[in-house]
């Protein structure tokens, strides 16, 4: 990207940074408030010289905290650059040195200086005793560590860092800084549990003993044995659940694109169904139709004499449920991929004589290569990492998200365990993660030019054609049935005993009612209705924002240490709820970092556990649009930020559809990483459900399960509505022009646009 060479004066964008800085050091709070992080009674409470809400600078001017001084003078250091430009190589080279420095002080002292005073023993060897102590960051730490990171950012770039893209640097420095501070450190200080022994002592020996266990890799069932390892059930389940969620979801993907459906927007709708239920609800579902006392098995024992089994607890049920759960993601993959195959690039091949089955064997499903890895490998690390079905649903066959979740909560109290378990499953969706980048290979998948595509998706081989129908048809009644009975589960008084239809469930979760004060939410579930609600609509955007920024970096530019750079985004998705649960407990319930008990600790787990899949969509989308629009835009005056704001955002629709609806779904239904994070204020809907699922009230979780449902429905509707649809100029199928939805125009700013650095 290029910038103006600013002279006789300080670059705007320093002066930006230095002045957020400076607000942060100055003017607010440097730790954190007890009324949150949205609070603003500080205001109120003594602020400014309260030393409990006083800034950086009051307290050094009181002679307390004065280890927070260097970061004032660091601040102030780039002033020192008055006058040069951008192209002084003191410029680039001092920014970097104010911002490494700045930055890295900021954690030192936070991490060395904690509750009691020194952290750390060798400290206190060193200085002696500290008479003083702190507490978390707060409003003002944060601008200024935002501040420092920046400024590094743009003295790379003034450096020559990714072709001096400040955009492209920035985004690279705050994803790497956002992945390592809320991913790595909260899981490496968890994984360091792994060589801990019971007395608290180091051993690898106990390490590799509890690695190589039998528990985990006994191959005892291939002999006549009841059993295999734990990690062998999960590596078989997540291979297959990812197959038949790729197979799945290329049939839907298919039928709505590809057949001349009529309904399309109901299949969409229905497909969506399962990935905004609640986890253990469709296990719990699978259950009361097919458990032992199951209402399936009972009919099928009276019609046909069959003697009922548990045959659903274990590996059937476990795959049915996974597959009903992941089947959707897999289809918002591809969905996208599929509409953005090149009809030119068939009509060629049909103009060549061949078939439409050659042609859709040879042309149109190589195509389609990147969506289906992407897909196989998040419906491989979603069966590795889901919790909820086969806590309901496992019997004896043990799975390591399971086990993880005992080893840290059941009698054992084994958190080495459960790190040992976690590294087991970080190598096989390491392992699933490179045999991905090895399929796709270096082959280029580009489908979309900056050329005009005003051709026709020929329509299917007439026998892939039937198989599709059939496959669909045949789970969207079985989807139709499980949800039915969910619906029809929320209006029975007493599943099994009493039948009889009631509102009462609704009734004592949703109840309504009216006082001097207003509205009374009087119901006992809309505390956590409410909440759930907040936290979702918050950190789904903000989910798929950072998601398709990192797919922009990983797809669109080359940079030292890219491919630990994707591993590191994929990182979170691959260690179950229940690890990262913990570990941010474990992470952020200290100084500096204090957010235990708070509405952020949510919204960032679910920012950084929900990621990858807008990674994964952006990238399988991303990999079809033609460089040469952004270079387009480019050569036309636009640098990095105006060119994917306006040339690549609109083309990936899809993409960020899926992300933001896979995102907002994620932070309504999820169970394994919150039941560690919720709080008396911050209770969640699905700890609420799990509690009514504990003390046997089936009804109101089913009937809660329901309400969240119908929410979910309307709020992914909104967000397609409000997304709209991607328009790339083709043809429908009967030559009209594709409509609908809020067209997706690509504009390149005109020759005379004035570009403008990406920092400032």
């Amino acid at each position: 990207m290029r910038s103006r060479d600013f002279s006789g004066g300080l670059h705007p964008t320093v002066i930006l940074w230095v002045a957020v800085g400076m607000l942060g050091f100055a003017v607010l709070p440097w730790y954190g408030v007890e009324d949150g992080f949205f609070g603003l009674s500080w205001l109120f409470e003594g602020y400014p010289l309260d030393s409990e809400f006083a800034p950086a600078l009051i307290l050094n001017l009181k002679g307390e905290k004065l280890w927070l001084a260097p970061l004032g003078l660091l601040l102030a250091t780039p002033l020192l650059l008055w006058g040069r430009r951008k192209s002084d190589p003191l410029f680039g080279r001092l920014l970097v040195a104010i911002g490494a420095a700045g930055f890295a002080w900021l954690l030192f002292q936070g991490f060395a200086i904690g509750l009691r005073g020194w952290q750390f023993g060798w400290l206190h060897s060193l200085f002696g005793d500290l008479d003083d102590r702190q507490f978390g960051m707060g409003y003002g730490a944060l601008l200024v560590g935002l501040a420092f990171l920046f400024l590094f950012s743009l003295g790379l770039a003034a450096r020559g860092a990714v072709g001096g893209d400040v955009f492209v640097v920035s985004t690279i420095a705050f994803v790497v800084a956002s992945v390592g501070l809320f991913i790595f450190m909260p899981i490496l200080q968890m994984l360091a549990n792994a060589l801990i022994t019971e007395d608290g002592t180091y051993s690898l020996t106990t390490f590799l003993g509890k690695l190589f266990s039998a528990r985990l890799w006994s191959l005892d069932c291939l002999a006549g044995g009841s059993r295999c390892g734990v990690a062998w059930n999960s590596l078989f389940l997540a291979v297959l659940v990812g197959v038949l969620t790729t197979v799945l979801g290329l049939v839907f993907a298919l039928m709505v694109t590809r057949t001349g459906f009529r309904y399309g927007k109901l299949l969409r709708a229905l497909t969506v169904l399962p990935i905004i239920t609640p986890p253990f609800v469709i296990g719990l579902a699978i259950i009361l139709l097919f458990g032992l006392s199951g209402a399936v098995t009972q009919t099928f024992s009276e019609l046909f004499g069959i003697q009922p089994t548990r045959w659903i607890y274990g590996l059937p049920g476990l795959l049915i449920a996974q597959l009903l759960a992941f089947t959707p993601i897999a289809f918002l993959v591809l969905i996208g991929v599929v509409e953005g195959v090149s009809p030119s690039m068939e009509e060629a091949a049909q103009t060549l004589r061949a078939n439409r089955w050659q042609t859709f064997w040879t042309v149109s499903l190589p195509l389609m290569r990147p969506g289906l890895a992407n897909a196989f490998l998040l419906g491989f690390i979603e069966s590795m990492a889901d919790f909820g079905n086969p806590l309901v649903l496992g019997g004896n066959f043990d799975v390591l998200s399971t086990e993880i979740f005992f080893a840290i909560v059941g009698a054992q109290n084994d958190e080495a365990q459960a790190a040992i378990l976690a590294l087991v499953l970080l190598a096989f969706t390491l392992l699933a993660f490179y045999a991905q980048r090895f399929w796709l290979g270096k082959k280029s998948y580009t489908t979309m030019s900056g050329k005009g595509d005003a051709g026709v998706h020929p329509e299917l081989p007439t026998g892939l054609k039937r198989a599709v129908y059939g496959a669909a048809g045949f789970w969207v009644a079985f989807t139709i049935f499980i949800y039915a009975t969910i619906f029809y589960g929320s209006f029975v008084k007493l599943w099994g005993v009493d039948h009889s239809l009631t509102f009462a469930h609704y009734v004592k979760a949703f109840a309504v009612g009216w006082n001097e004060f207003g509205i009374h939410w009087k119901g006992s579930a809309w505390s956590s209705f409410w909440t759930t609600l907040q936290i979702a609509l918050i950190s789904s955007p903000l989910t798929a924002a950072i998601g398709l920024l990192t797919a922009y970096l990983l797809v669109r530019q080359n940079f030292a240490g890219k491919n630990a750079f994707e591993f590191g985004t994929m990182l979170s998705f691959a260690i179950p709820g229940t690890v990262i649960g913990v570990s941010y407990v474990i992470a952020f319930n200290v100084p500096p970092i204090e957010l235990t008990g708070t509405g952020i600790i949510l919204v960032l787990s679910f920012i950084f556990r929900n990621m990858p899949v807008g990674v994964r969509a952006g990238v399988a989308s991303m990999s079809q649009i033609d460089k040469s629009l952004d270079e387009s835009s480019l050569t036309l005056g636009a640098n990095s930020w105006q060119t994917f704001r306006k040339v690549v955002l609109p083309l990936l629709r899809p993409a960020i559809v899926a992300a933001l609806v896979y995102s907002f779904v994620r932070a309504m239904t999820a169970i394994s990483a919150i039941i560690f994070l919720v709080s008396a204020r911050y209770d969640m809907s699905t700890s609420y459900i799990v509690g009514r699922v504990e003390n046997n009230e089936y009804g109101i979780a089913i009937a809660y399960s329901a309400v969240l449902i119908g929410v979910m429905l309307v709020v992914v509707g909104l967000m397609q509505l409000l997304v709209g649809r991607r328009n790339i100029g083709r043809r429908g199928q009967h030559g009209d022009p594709q409509s609908g939805g809020w067209r997706s125009n690509v504009s390149l700013p005109a020759r005379n646009q004035p570009a403008f650095s990406g920092g400032g």
